[in-house]
């Protein structure tokens, strides 16, 4: 009994240590879970206008281009002002008559050289070097119309020398020619040449070359006959035309009166065959009886 009571004895102590170990795990679990954990600092709110990185505002300058002062649209309008200076005087004119017209005497040197240069090669700018001085400001300019015509002899030539019989606009004329409209009045007295006008101001529109021999004068007494000759009106003209035996070329009111109209009679619809037409092999046989349908 002694050795059964020494195993007993130690299965119990055996048995309450293994009961406080668990114990003990059991509270330090319960007081860990019990400790509160750290909350997480909230992230700082800051305005999105803050934060917000702000971009460069787009520049318009192009730094591969120069500045635009203005500079070249100021030459270009003096050059404009001086080919129509140009043209009002119809007659050649120095750079120094330009430049004074334009009141740039006061410029400096380059920038009226500017201007003679782009005068030379302007295309409705004639110019002229001086063969005695080869400065830049020497020679003459003058205006370069769309015909080189500044004369009535110049134009009663170049009308002769065409190669066709087409006219001529008197507006291409009287770009660069003030006096066109006395030069043409005078060479169709003179029947040198045909002009057509306008019929609201009577003002010459086109010009060809006249023939002078080719004109044939008409008797007085044969124009006095056929003046005599008394044509009907515009209302009795067709009529008139029918009387005689002829077709009037107008579809006019009266002569339609005349004209019987015949009542058109109304088209009869032939029958549709509906299908097409099958056993034909057997047409000696069977018989057509479709002019019996209705």
């Amino acid at each position: 009994m002694s050795y059964l009571q020494k195993q007993v004895d130690a299965f119990k102590s055996d048995l309450t240590s293994v009961s406080t170990k668990i114990s003990n795990k059991r509270s330090a679990i319960a007081v860990s879970s019990q400790t509160p954990t750290p909350s997480p600092t909230p992230p700082i709110t800051a305005k999105n206008n803050d934060l917000k990185r702000k971009r460069p505002e787009p520049s318009s300058v192009v730094y591969s281009q120069p500045a635009d002062t203005g500079t070249g649209r100021y030459i270009m309008t003096q050059v404009t002002y001086a080919v129509e200076y140009l043209k009002s005087k119809e007659t050649p004119q120095t750079l120094a008559q330009v430049i004074g017209y334009l009141s740039l005497q006061n410029r400096t040197p380059d920038s009226r050289r500017n201007i003679a240069s782009i005068l030379k090669r302007h295309e409705r700018v004639e110019y002229t070097r001086d063969p005695t001085n080869a400065t830049w400001d020497a020679g003459t300019y003058r205006f370069r119309p769309i015909h080189n015509i500044r004369s009535a002899t110049e134009l009663l030539r170049y009308l002769q020398n065409q190669p066709t019989a087409q006219g001529l606009s008197v507006r291409e004329l009287k770009d660069g020619w003030s006096g066109a409209d006395d030069a043409i009045d005078s060479l169709v007295a003179r029947d040198q040449i045909l002009v057509t006008r306008n019929k609201k101001d009577g003002n010459p529109k086109m010009v060809w070359a006249n023939d002078p021999t080719l004109s044939q004068r008409v008797d007085p007494e044969f124009q006095h006959m056929w003046h005599k000759i008394k044509l009907p009106g515009k209302a009795e003209l067709p009529g008139e035309l029918v009387r005689l035996g002829h077709k009037p070329t107008s579809a006019d009111a009266s002569a339609r009166s005349n004209v019987v109209n015949k009542e058109k009679k109304p088209k009869q619809r032939k029958p549709k065959k509906n299908g097409r037409t099958t056993n034909t092999h057997m047409a000696g046989i069977l018989r057509d009886y479709s002019h019996l349908k209705k």
